[in-house]
């Protein structure tokens, strides 16, 4: 490949979990000890500490012939200034994926599994050795891409937050969440442990967890989304957790389709320990207290997985 002065390459990365323990513990020798102690193999630590980052070598030797690359840890991704051009190139986990995609608004992302023996990886499509080739076929404008619909949470407030897998509404504690629930032309106060409403992409995850509690209980075999839904859907899905019925609140409006023709609207009813966050980082919540109104529906905003 030429080098190309149209696009510049993010390279995406992620933290190992050797580096985590040591800001844990300080140095190596004492996250070591730690782990020995508690009978962990620390070894394991080590072997894919050093394997990710040589994959990350590689995958820089690759691309810092193509044009200006700018390698990016993922703590850094809600501040980082995306261009129109970029080309972004994800090695680590499914999670980071996801939490890449988020910040981004249509440019391409090739993700690679740097450890394939340890990662399932079904947003990953790629390993180190294919990624010359991908990034061929994305600098020709050739190969797949699948376009990945985001949810989208709103305020009366002026604040917005978009979601790639899903968004809970909810109370940030093991409390019950009192809010008023408007969709499809109905109302209904509720009290539940939250709302989790999820895309397509998100709908093998979280999603799945609250299908397969439901189905459980009601004694049936499936469900007809417990395969998911496409990851281009213009829709989302809304599930109420845990509802209560009482004299004051119902349980008819539990689950349904989101869309921007059909939104769901949710009324904080709580004085205070109501968030909303999404793709399950709870540190980056908005408030959601008395007075707060949230409108969730589709986000104009696209991601872009190459495939």
């Amino acid at each position: 490949m030429n080098r190309n002065s149209e696009h510049r390459f993010i390279l995406v990365t992620r933290k190992t979990r050797l580096q985590e323990l040591i800001e844990r513990f300080n140095t190596w020798p004492q996250a070591r000890f730690y782990l020995e102690h508690n009978q962990v193999d620390a070894q394991d630590y080590l072997d894919e500490h050093d394997l990710y980052n040589a994959r990350i070598r590689a995958a820089e030797s690759l691309l810092r012939p193509l044009g200006p690359l700018q390698i990016l840890d993922r703590g850094f991704l809600p501040s980082y200034q995306f261009g129109k051009n970029d080309i972004v190139i994800v090695v680590g986990q499914d999670g980071l994926v996801a939490n890449t995609l988020k910040y981004l608004d249509g440019q391409p992302v090739i993700g690679v599994n740097p450890d394939p023996a340890r990662f399932d990886g079904k947003l990953l499509p790629f390993q180190i050795g294919d990624l010359e080739s991908a990034l061929a076929k994305t600098l020709d404008g050739e190969g797949e891409r699948k376009q990945v619909t985001f949810a989208e949470a709103t305020t009366n407030l002026g604040q917005r937050m978009l979601a790639v897998n899903d968004l809970f509404i909810g109370p940030k504690s093991h409390i019950s969440a009192r809010y008023r629930l408007d969709w499809s032309d109905r109302s209904e106060l509720q009290s539940s442990s939250g709302i989790i409403v999820s895309t397509g992409f998100g709908s093998t995850g979280w999603f799945q967890s609250v299908l397969a509690g439901a189905i459980g209980v009601a004694g049936v075999d499936s469900h007809p989304l417990a395969e998911g839904f496409a990851w281009d859907s213009q829709r989302l899905q809304f599930a109420v957790r845990e509802p209560f019925p009482s004299n004051t609140t119902g349980v008819d409006l539990v689950f349904g389709e989101v869309s921007n023709d059909q939104p769901l609207t949710l009324e904080s009813l709580m004085p205070e320990h109501g968030v909303i966050f999404s793709d399950g980082i709870e540190a980056d919540a908005i408030a959601f207290n008395s007075g707060c109104i949230a409108r969730i529906g589709i986000a104009s905003t696209r991601g872009l997985l190459v495939s």
